[in-house]
């Protein structure tokens, strides 16, 4: 049974940084179907060449929601910056939750964030995490239903991302607004990894709640920035800058276990695009500066006989 708040007490925005029409009538309508009404739907326009208004006209009176067009371009060249002008449209709701123009909420998202507010907040958390399930460009499911640990330190849901065996993308969380305002998300190529490190800065490292029922279907359709396979040069260099950030800002909040594997990756990622001067000097004043000297050699061990096997196999 559907129930609402006053319009003073709603506490969820839902904001979308708007540029692709092709699956922006099913993410709306994902809005439409609710189980309860109780939020407010921001969409900013980034100067997209697909004009939305006739579409949004068929949602009025479905859901609250303002629209704004901007004149410039900015997600062609930070996405970051573009996910910004779009969270400064919320008004007075206190959680935030980013959704892709491409994905979909299922029909009891809203609902179990109302059923479970009373004890996040209590317990001052500040992310609230979805289940999470992948659809094509069909909205075929082509994953299982990633669920986690009802209550989980960023630490261990880190440790759990690096290893594998979850997946993370923005549209799954919600984000308390003041503390979103105040840390922001950091600009990293294509936002890439952006979402990540805001889930790790604005719970400080510590809780995230988990909202295991109600899941959130991110679309894989090839035509996204994580389907898309022309920008793997500026994938990895915001790979490696995530691993690195995390490792000279943060490693006070990290355990052993995580901090190797970070160290794994950072590596791994070096490995495959070397040609960038600037991180070799990076990656060494590292590594130097905390004494991982044995972990150096081995690793510039490593190194040539990556280089003698791409050697043998270009002969």
């Amino acid at each position: 049974m559907e129930y609402r708040l006053s319009v003073k007490h709603m506490m969820l925005a839902i904001v979308i940084p708007y540029f692709k029409l092709e699956f922006f009538e099913e993410c709306l309508s994902s809005l439409a179907v609710q189980t309860n009404k109780n939020f407010k739907v921001y969409i900013g326009n980034d100067a997209s060449p697909d004009n939305p208004k006739p579409l949004l006209e068929n949602f009025n009176n479905k859901f609250d929601f303002e629209y704004k067009e901007f004149s410039e371009n900015l997600g062609g060249t930070s996405l970051v910056s573009q996910w910004h002008r779009c969270i400064e449209m919320v008004e007075n709701e206190n959680w935030i939750l980013i959704l892709g123009d491409d994905d979909v909420l299922g029909k009891n998202v809203v609902e179990s964030f109302y059923k479970n507010l009373e004890e996040v907040e209590s317990k001052c958390i500040q992310v609230i995490r979805y289940s999470s399930q992948v659809i094509d460009a069909n909205s075929k499911k082509i994953s299982g239903v990633y669920k986690h640990p009802e209550i989980e330190s960023s630490v261990d849901f880190l440790k759990r991302k690096l290893k594998g065996s979850t997946r993370s993308s923005l549209t799954e969380y919600c984000f308390k607004k003041d503390s979103i305002l105040k840390i922001k998300f950091k600009e990293f190529p294509l936002a890439w990894y952006s979402d990540l490190l805001a889930v790790l800065e604005v719970s400080n490292f510590q809780k995230i709640f988990s909202i295991n029922e109600a899941i959130v279907y991110f679309r894989l359709s090839g035509k996204n920035i994580t389907s898309r396979t022309d920008n793997l040069s500026l994938k990895n260099n915001a790979t490696f800058d995530f691993y690195y950030y995390i490792l000279e800002k943060y490693d006070f909040h990290l355990d052993a276990e995580s901090n190797n594997l970070l160290l794994d990756h950072l590596e791994k990622t070096f490995l495959d695009n070397k040609k960038r001067m600037f991180r070799w000097i990076l990656f060494t004043t590292f590594y130097f500066r905390n004494l991982y000297f044995l972990r150096y050699i081995n690793f510039l061990i490593e190194c040539l006989r990556y280089i003698r096997k791409r050697k043998f196999y270009n002969e």
